[in-house]
């Protein structure tokens, strides 16, 4: 078999969050299939990177009052506790600001440019009037103009597919102040999809067997011609203007590349970034024609990944995809859309920090998983079901009947006199390999882990039929009990081979109790001996899954199903009461009446206020609020408010804030836009505690 060079990658997570169970099937999936792949003996580059770039990261930051690269280095410093916990090995991390990426993307570009198929064209585009910015197609929403569906995006719907300009919705909005926009003119930049000759090629590219069979069925509705003989598919409008985070466009000052071009070449910069640290060519290596470039993604980006991304690299002179394997969504107790405040999400650290095994979560999915870009759903009763019964009852059972009267009646020490019942079951181990082995070559993980199982119930027979606890029973059957021991752990020892790349830290483990190396899938070695038994695996407990989905406090307060930066409009100010606390509680925070003696606004800043506050102290604290957009520093100054005087002082680049004053909002500011700070009664005097 001649070994394959694979270059395999995960859609890139956006850089203004932590992760999310979905994220983790994805990164689980591809894991399983690098992990198998190394076994067979083909190298392979697995990398990733966060996506920086983009409007929504430059308004969280601005919100956080950090710089984008400093709010998207604080996210990414949050990645480490998912990958590690659930045993998640990619090669490189990196991100799409990096300065590859912008080397790339710009040369990317320059490249499209060369070959005609970038065109600049003076368009209309919506204009936030209270922003006082163009808006990015992500906050703008309205109805599709396609299927009418209510709160799509600007790009494309989520409810039909459809792909258009954020002109044509119907009724838009902005999703940053709610404000009708208006439409302004601007020069844009464009990536001719519509050219014959993308089509030529997108039409070959995508019967050639990199995608999916379903896949195709949908993209190919998208490259048909319509009825004026042109695909349905327009042009790429590749450009957005400042302010904008991102890479700047050549020789055009203000311009910057739309997140959607430079992100997904940040899967480029992430392999050429490691190779950098490792001494390799990139260049060499994307241009030798056995390299295969794999990517896994979900069904939300197939445009991007199967449309775009394939066209850009094509015709700027780079290797295409080979293979863009799609997956479904994930959702929780027979389809039930997660919820945090609904008690229906599955938070990932949650399930670390419970102690749960984080390789449970590995089988149950790739129990699951098929090559399919189906939704699979996490059910609680099935999970524990399949871990109990299946991962423990069946396979981890076999070795823990065995080991013990190896380690006991024969000093660990296995024999290979195996009579014909013996040698027949570990022989049918070994004729399966290879089929299994082509399940998960295709990614039918699922059909994998039924066939390991089904081996694990003829196992298991042969244990039934043995009964090796009755032969120990009697020392004349010493012989019998040395041989059904030692079949059942060189079984077990198979069994594990096939599973390694669904339990790599089992597979360790079994390799500490065999003596055995587990990492080629074609290794016929046998146990010669064990070391004492450690039992390998706990069962799921109903509390653990109890606990799991039993909404914490700060799970219950979260404001929207869909998106936690979102407000429910469904619960009192736009946002659940947060969970109960004592009187104990209340009292560590001290709250004092203060005087706003001094107010100016800050420089470098729309949204903050320097306040100089007496707070009885006999000196002035400085604090920072967020209030500029409610009020004016004369409306402020010699007015009495509440303020946190015992929270910690902040640093914050315009200087350090010594607490906090208090205001009011509702959690959906866009709808019910207004801050309100607190006041006390007449009478008050600053120093005074609120108790």
């Amino acid at each position: 078999m001649t070994p394959r060079r694979l270059f395999v990658t995960t859609a890139l997570p956006y850089a203004n969050g932590r992760f999310h169970i979905g994220h983790i099937m994805e990164y689980i999936q591809a894991d399983i299939w690098v992990r198998f792949q190394r076994m067979r003996g083909h190298e392979v580059h697995f990398v990733c990177a966060d996506d920086a770039h983009g409007a929504p990261i430059m308004i969280a930051a601005e919100k956080a009052d950090l710089s984008p690269q400093q709010f998207v280095a604080g996210i990414a410093a949050g990645r480490k506790p998912y990958l590690d916990g659930f045993h998640i090995g990619f090669d490189n991390w990196h991100s799409t600001d990096g300065p590859e990426n912008h080397q790339l993307a710009q040369a990317v570009y320059l490249d499209l440019k060369k070959a005609g198929l970038i065109e600049t064209r003076t368009i209309e585009q919506f204009f936030d009037p209270q922003k006082n910015m163009f808006l990015p197609d992500r906050f703008i929403k309205g109805q599709c103009p396609k299927c009418g569906a209510a709160d799509q995006y600007g790009d494309n719907c989520e409810a039909c597919g459809a792909v258009y300009a954020p002109t044509e919705l119907k009724n838009p909005y902005s999703a940053l102040s709610g404000a009708q926009p208006v439409l302004k003119q601007s020069d844009h930049f464009f990536f001719k999809l519509s050219d014959p000759r993308c089509i030529e090629f997108l039409q070959q590219w995508t019967t050639s067997g990199a995608v999916q069979a379903e896949v195709l069925n949908k993209i190919s509705e998208w490259i048909a011609p319509g009825e004026d003989g042109k695909p349905k598919m327009g042009d790429w409008d590749i450009s957005r203007d400042a302010p904008y985070f991102g890479i700047e466009i050549p020789d055009a000052p203000g311009k910057y590349f739309y997140v959607w071009l430079d992100a997904p070449i940040g899967y480029l910069a992430s392999l050429k970034n490691y190779f950098a640290k490792t001494g390799r060519d990139f260049d060499a290596f994307m241009a030798d024609p056995a390299t295969e470039q794999v990517h896994f993604i979900g069904k939300d980006i197939i445009t991007f990944h199967t449309l775009f991304w394939p066209a850009m690299l094509h015709f700027s002179g780079r290797k295409v995809p080979s293979r863009v394997y799609v997956h479904g969504f994930l959702t929780v107790n027979n389809g039930e859309k997660m919820s945090k405040s609904r008690g229906t999400g599955l938070d990932p650290l949650k399930y670390l920090s419970l102690g749960m095994n984080p390789q449970w979560l590995r089988y149950y999915l790739a129990a699951k998983l098929s090559a399919r870009n189906e939704d699979l759903d996490f059910n609680a009763e099935d999970f524990m079901l399949r871990v109990n019964a299946d991962l423990v009852g069946k396979y981890i059972n076999i070795a823990s009947r065995a080991a013990g009267f190896l380690t006991k009646r024969f000093a660990g020490q296995l024999t290979h006199a195996f009579d014909a019942q013996g040698m027949a079951i570990l022989q049918a181990l070994r004729k399966a390999g290879e089929t299994i082995a082509e399940h998960y070559d295709s990614r039918e993980y699922g059909k994998a882990t039924r066939e390991i199982m089904a081996l694990a119930d003829q196992v298991n027979a042969y244990v039934d039929q043995n009964k090796p606890w009755e032969l120990a029973k009697d020392e004349a059957n010493n012989e019998k009990l040395h041989q059904v021991c030692s079949v059942l752990i060189n079984a077990f020892a198979l069994l594990s081979r096939y599973l390694a790349p669904v339990l790599p830290a089992l597979a360790r483990e079994v390799e500490a109790l065999t003596g055995l190396n587990l990492d080629r899938w074609d290794a016929t070695e046998a146990v010669k001996a064990i070391e004492p038994y450690q039992h390998l695996m706990q069962r799921v407990t109903p509390e653990q899954l109890q606990a799991l989905f039993e909404p914490s406090p700060d799970e219950a307060a979260t404001k929207s199903d869909s998106d936690p930066n979102l407000p429910d409009p469904n619960l009192p100010g736009g946002e659940a009461v947060a969970g109960s606390i004592g009187i104990d509680d209340f009292a560590k925070v001290d709250l004092r009446i203060a005087r706003i003696v001094e107010c100016e606004p800050v420089e470098g800043s729309t949204k903050l206020l320097r306040l100089s506050l007496d707070v009885g102290e006999g000196r002035l604290r400085q604090v920072f609020s967020g209030i500029a957009s409610a009020y004016k520093p004369e409306e402020l100054r010699g007015r009495l408010t509440v303020m946190v005087a015992n929270l910690a002082p902040r640093k914050m680049k315009f200087g350090v804030s010594e607490g906090m004053v208090l205001a009011a909002s509702h959690g959906d500011e866009k709808a019910h836009p207004g801050i309100y700070l607190l006041e006390p009664w007449p009478g008050a005097q600053p120093g005074l505690r609120i108790r």
